[in-house]
């Protein structure tokens, strides 16, 4: 298949499959003769933040000079975005050739062990052909971002990664995961392999407890990362630069290029586990690190007075909301909103409205089977707010629209990583035209 048939296949994946077991992706492994064995892997679970460690960390190897590859989800605009080859998005022509290579072994399983191997998932299928991605580029050093949960998410079929990194845990996909943030935080930490050292988010006793257990019963050295172990230089509205001490390392300034301080504890997340890889690290190497990530749709201003962010669960818009407050102490807000039907949108909705000042709100609707219609959505704003709120199930239309309401302000595009990656398209197009 060439890549525009690679790509739709790939998107028509979940209509014919369901969730494998770990034993079915190993299938696959296995007749590839392992190459996830030839890297040195770095694991990352979590609720909110993983992906923004994950390019944290990659950037940090990146800028030391080590061939890093990175495994995330989802994409925003193009399905490469998935797989990095140092801090670059993979090329079509070897997205085609791994696509091709996994589905030739698909096809041998299911004709040779039809009795016991099924279809790979969408999420099971790019995780295969990014190994095969990160094995034919050469690359030494591997992130690789969980798709949900982690005792049973296809990457965990990893034997010895390096590090386990364990990021904020919130109750999301409660259905699949257990209903508590002990629950929870026990799923991810199934990542943790025997004596592999686990660095993770220590903020909650009770989602601690549970990591710290599993970190007893694997004899994994754990290292917390708290909120007490930073204070806030300066904050302004392209960087914060704050000191840390973790106690792990000697103590050191930071500067990161976000507004969301959320970003502090991802940013010690990556840095402690660059220290705990060993590589010879300087504070010059972990400056650079910091400065030279980007990581698209989270609080990015995009355009002068507008930006994205993915806020898309009750514990991202609360994070969301601590930043968003800042811009409105100086200047009018306006606000684009859409989600997802299985999300908590009413508590969403809830905490932007109870917590900014907006002038007015346009929802809209994403592209996906998922939507919810923008007269639901209005009608919960309206529960919550006096101030205007505008219907437009066109997102082209509500962005054109949302920009002209913002005038001299802030425009805030929030509630969903599909609005986002639409978005960042509308955006994209423009640019090239």
């Amino acid at each position: 298949m060439n890549y525009e048939q690679a790509v739709a296949y790939i998107n028509d994946t979940p209509r014919f499959t369901k969730k494998n077991t770990l034993e079915n992706t190993r299938m696959v492994l296995d007749y590839m003769d392992h190459p996830e064995r030839r890297m040195k892997l770095i694991h990352v679970a979590g609720s909110n933040g993983k992906g923004s460690v994950c390019a944290y960390l990659s950037s940090i190897l990146v800028t030391v000079g080590k061939q890093t590859g990175l495994f995330t989800s989802p994409h925003l605009v193009d399905i490469n975005e998935r797989f990095q080859l140092n801090q670059e998005p993979v090329s079509n022509e070897l997205f085609t050739e791994a696509f091709n290579a996994i589905m030739d072994a698909i096809h041998v399983l299911l004709e040779e062990k039809k009795d016991t191997f099924a279809h790979p998932t969408f999420f099971e299928l790019l995780f295969l052909m990014g190994i095969y991605i990160f094995d034919k580029s050469g690359m030494e050093y591997v992130v690789l971002e969980t798709g949900l949960g982690g005792r049973f998410d296809a990457t965990n079929v990893i034997e010895k990664p390096l590090l386990s990194v364990i990021t904020s845990i919130s109750l999301e996909h409660t259905e699949y995961l257990g209903e508590t943030y002990e629950a929870i935080a026990g799923e991810k930490a199934g990542i943790i392999k025997e004596s592999c050292p686990v660095v993770y988010d220590g903020t909650r006793k009770d989602v601690e407890a549970a990591i710290l257990r599993k970190a007893g019963e694997m004899h994994s050295k754990a290292y917390a990362i708290r909120p007490d172990m930073y204070k806030i230089l300066m904050n302004t509205q392209k960087t914060i630069d704050f000191s840390m001490d973790t106690g792990y390392y000697l103590p050191m300034n930071v500067s990161i290029a976000s507004v969301a301080e959320y970003q502090i504890m991802n940013a010690m997340e990556a840095v402690t586990a660059a220290h705990v890889l060993d590589i010879g690290l300087t504070e010059e190497d972990i400056h650079k690190g910091m400065e030279r990530m980007r990581w698209q749709g989270r609080m990015e201003t995009v355009l002068p007075g507008v930006i994205l962010d993915g806020a898309h669960n009750d514990s991202g818009v609360e994070e969301f909301v601590k930043t968003a407050r800042k811009f409105q102490e100086d200047t009018k807000v306006t606000m684009l909103f859409s989600c997802v039907k299985e999300k908590n949108y009413e508590g969403m909705i809830r905490t932007i409205c109870e917590n900014i000042s907006f002038d007015s709100v346009i929802v809209t609707e994403v592209d996906s089977d998922r939507l919810v219609p923008v007269g639901e959505l209005a009608e919960i704003f309206r529960k919550y707010t006096k101030q205007p709120v505008e219907e437009i199930a066109s997102i082209p239309e509500a962005f054109e629209t949302a920009l002209e309401k913002k005038g001299e302000g802030i425009l805030f595009c929030v509630g969903s990583l599909y609005l986002v990656g639409s978005l960042k398209s509308i955006i994209r197009s423009k640019q090239d035209a």
